[in-house]
């Protein structure tokens, strides 16, 4: 079969140029797409009556054949066809002969593929919000086991002050509800229908943009046709809330990997979740959270990527859009395939307390707790970090903890200790006494988890 667009050529494509120009190698993945939109396309022509009725049953039965074909895995794609529109549109005229030529009243590549792309966009931004609930799920139930586990809290990978465990990795969870939230929002833009808007200036068939966009779902159609066919904001968007939402995956996954080492041991990954070494027996590699640690990279160089394609672009389509799509698909793929394997990740990790605990116990940080101790009895605070600065220093150089020096020891810095100053101390009541809204104390846990299993609805 002749190019469907070879009326206006005296000569055949260079092959080279049919290789270059070809996106079937990739678009096929909207196949399904392409066969909704084209099957709600088919029925608005039909009601508007700008084709037969007749014409408009052959055409739908002829793309539910086909679909059933591809569904089966059936179809050979040709690069002679280009892409996914051209290839579908040969087999529709194979099965159904010329009258499927007819589909393609109305419409343009160029508004037929964004609505393919908006689809598939829609649809898989849908499951990328119900897969993000399913890591947040598995941090509640991690949660709601250690509201009272200890953990050493990190500033600069220092140790600062104990918080609770459940503190800790609740904090992943408001980081994944931001991206939730960005997914959600974007979904505005998203589930707005381009069809209808030709080539980009329209078309003069008597059409109806609004019953397509109701027979596929859209919530509106774009008001602009130029702006229809040029817009790549919608993939933008996705691609810039996986980038952030990658970003914060790979923090937990650093975690992971650190918490997982002999030198923590805070946790045991499950065995289903790791590797070992071909020449060292006794490995046992988080491979896992380190592969989600680097995927967060492709993620980033996508968005960097369409970005670069689009910023000299005129209106209104170019060829250069076509690089949209392999980055979208990667993104999508990477993202999804991160938060599956993530969420049973967490659910099946062992947290090791008493490893916490005792690292809680065996560092300086209940200092802050002393300065407080010495502010309530009224020293100013910079006189109080100054005195606790030098109990530390002092403590460091007898080898000891803050809960292992004697009474006389602390009254040498100043007189206003007294014996409360070891209940101060109990790592227990350091984390306790930080009840201000949001902090660690069980009882602003308790809270938080409620306000997350609340944004859950579990």
């Amino acid at each position: 079969m002749s190019k469907l667009w070879g009326g206006r050529f005296t000569k055949e494509t260079n092959k080279l140029v049919e290789e270059l120009t070809a996106s079937i190698g990739f678009d096929q993945k909207l196949a399904e797409e392409d066969i909704e939109g084209s099957l709600a396309h088919v029925k608005m022509l039909s009601e508007q009556g700008i084709i037969s009725e007749d014409d408009g049953e052959k055409i739908a039965a002829g793309l539910k054949s086909v679909k059933k074909k591809l569904l089966a895995g059936e179809l050979e794609y040709s690069v002679a066809d280009e892409d996914i529109h051209m290839n579908i549109e040969k087999f529709l005229i194979e099965e159904i002969g010329p009258v499927g030529g007819k589909l393609h009243t109305g419409r343009s590549r160029n508004d037929q593929v964004a609505t393919d792309m908006h689809l598939y966009l829609k649809k898989h931004t849908k499951e990328t919000i119900a897969l993000i609930e399913s890591v947040q799920g598995a941090i509640v139930e991690q949660a709601e086991a250690h509201i009272d586990t200890m953990i050493p809290g990190y500033t600069h990978l220092q140790r600062a002050q104990p918080v609770s465990f459940a503190h800790h990795i609740l904090a992943y969870f408001w980081m994944l509800e931001r991206d939730k939230q960005r997914f959600i929002d974007s979904l505005e833009r998203v589930d707005l229908l381009p069809l209808g808007a030709g080539a980009m200036a329209g078309t003069t068939f008597p059409i109806d943009r609004e019953r397509v966009a109701e027979i596929l779902g859209f919530q509106d159609v774009y008001p602009n046709s130029m702006d229809a066919v040029s817009d790549r904001d919608f993939i933008l968007e996705y691609l810039s809330a996986a980038s952030v939402m990658m970003m914060h995956i790979s923090r937990l996954s650093e975690e992971l990997v650190i918490w997982s080492s002999e030198e923590f041991s805070f946790v045991e990954l499950d065995d289903s979740f790791c590797t070992g070494s071909s020449i060292m027996p006794q490995k046992k590699n988080p491979d896992v959270p380190e592969l989600l640690r680097a995927k967060t990279g492709r993620v980033y160089g996508n968005l960097m990527s369409l970005l670069t394609v689009l910023k000299g672009l005129p209106l209104a389509y170019n060829k250069d859009m076509q690089e949209d799509k392999e980055g979208m698909f990667d993104t999508v793929e990477t993202v999804m395939g991160s938060l599956k394997m993530l969420a049973p990740m967490i659910e099946t990790m062992t947290v090791k307390s008493d490893a916490m605990r005792a690292a809680v116990n065996e560092d300086y940080s209940n200092a802050t707790d002393i300065a407080d101790y010495l502010v309530n009895k009224g020293m100013p605070f910079r006189e109080a970090h100054s005195v606790i600065g030098r109990v530390v220093l002092y403590a460091i150089g007898k080898k000891k903890y803050l809960l292992q020096l004697e009474l006389d020891e602390y009254k040498s810095f100043s007189e206003l200790f007294d014996e409360d100053i070891f209940e101060v101390l109990a790592p227990e009541n350091v984390v306790a006494a930080r009840n201000s809204e949001g902090g660690t104390a069980p009882k602003q846990v308790v809270k938080q988890l409620s306000l997350a299993k609340e944004k859950l609805k579990v």
